[in-house]
């Protein structure tokens, strides 16, 4: 299926309205549902992603392209639901006890649900028990975010929790966090920011850097 150029544009522009309109439009026409969102809708996030990183966009423009994906998935996930199609992991994230900021946080949701993620969001402050119950539910993938340099040692008793449990994998992230000391308390990945989370996500579960 080729590339959408007018849907690709309007993600990555983040223009919510008209990413839904022609959605819609495709959904109508009988459009495979699944190859759109593979071929157009994730790619085009992921460049957004691609351009923060290279610091040629900023938070603002990250936002408003995510919310314009999510403009699409939200009509999509329905009929996702319907044909089978699997999501290629289950992840929770949340920012961890003490910790109640979360405009990074929500960026990594947005760009894991965009990237074919089914992701639990459990906010902000967590304690332990909360990633627990995440698990509980299905998630494979525990991603911790802290802002704060503060809280950021909040993240060490979550990752010792888990660690007799080899099917569940410990991603962590935020402004106080740097690879040193992700190594240091032993998560599986770090994400530098919102884009680069979703690439850490795919490697803890042995996946490649991006979808095919």
């Amino acid at each position: 299926m080729a590339i959408n150029d007018e849907l690709w544009d309007a993600i990555v522009f983040g223009e919510r309205d008209v990413v839904a309109e022609i959605v819609q439009e495709q959904v109508d026409a009988g459009v495979n549902v699944v190859e759109m969102l593979n071929t157009t809708m994730i790619p085009a996030l992921r460049e957004v992603g691609n351009q923060f990183s290279r610091n040629e966009v900023f938070i603002p423009e990250m936002l408003v392209a995510a919310k314009a994906m999510q403009a699409g998935m939200d009509i999509l996930e329905p009929l996702l639901v319907q044909s089978g199609r699997e999501p290629v992991a289950r992840v929770c994230i949340g920012s961890v006890k003490g910790d109640l900021h979360d405009i990074g946080k929500n960026l990594v949701v947005m760009m894991l649900k965009g990237s074919g993620f089914e992701v639990d969001d459990l906010g902000v402050d967590c304690r332990i028990d909360t990633y627990q119950a995440a698990v509980d539910r299905g998630a494979q993938v525990v991603c911790l975010s802290a802002l704060l340099s503060t809280t950021r040692g909040e993240m060490r008793p979550v990752i010792e929790h888990f660690s007799a449990r080899d099917d569940i994998k410990i991603v962590v992230g935020g402004a106080a966090i740097t690879p040193d000391f992700a190594r240091e308390i032993g998560a599986d990945e770090f994400g530098v920011d919102a884009s680069d989370a979703v690439r850490a996500v795919r490697s803890s579960l042995g996946l490649a850097a991006t979808a095919a």
